[in-house]
């Protein structure tokens, strides 16, 4: 049994943690339920398992932890509006500015997935705008399907980002 694996959890690492996932999840809440998930799954293994390194394996579980809530986001917050964005709208068309300002924004996230690397663009694309699943997108572009995760995850930071500036 490894206990250094959630003695270090407990101490030393919880704070760095806390902050890897509010950076990498931009969430308070996302980031506390990872941190849960992440103490979790650290317990499942240390009660089966003798860790040489629980650091690294620590960081190794919460990478996963949070590629998955990334995942998760993504498929999620679109579904999710506010009651204040939708309630009292009785308008079916958009007014002039509102187009300009769409379109503006298009535009600009459009250019921001341009600036993206090559092979991430490419990935992104297909997964969000082709909507093909990561099996088919990795057989397409031979690779993994862990590489296909780690675009589409490296995408909708970027996106998530270029979003927030655009809007502020």
């Amino acid at each position: 049994m490894s206990k250094a694996l959630l003695q270090l959890l407990e101490t030393e690492e919880e704070n760095r943690l806390m902050r890897f996932f509010r950076y990498r999840l931009q969430d308070r809440e996302d980031a506390a339920d990872a941190m849960q998930e992440t103490a979790l799954r650290a317990l499942e293994v240390s009660q089966a398992t003798l860790i040489e390194n629980p650091r690294a394996y620590l960081y190794q579980i919460a990478k996963s932890v949070a590629r998955l809530t990334i995942i998760r986001q993504s498929r999620e917050r679109p579904l999710l509006v506010s009651l204040e964005d939708g309630v009292g709208v009785a308008c079916d068309r958009p007014d002039q500015e509102q187009i300009v300002t769409g379109r503006q924004h298009l535009a600009a996230m459009a250019g921001e997935i341009g600036r993206l690397p090559k092979r991430c663009q490419q990935v992104f694309v297909l997964s969000r705008i082709h909507g093909l699943p990561n099996g088919e997108i990795a057989a397409k572009l031979g690779i993994s399907r862990n590489m296909v995760e780690k675009h589409i995850i490296k995408a909708l930071i970027h996106c998530r980002q270029a979003r927030a500036k655009i809007n502020s």
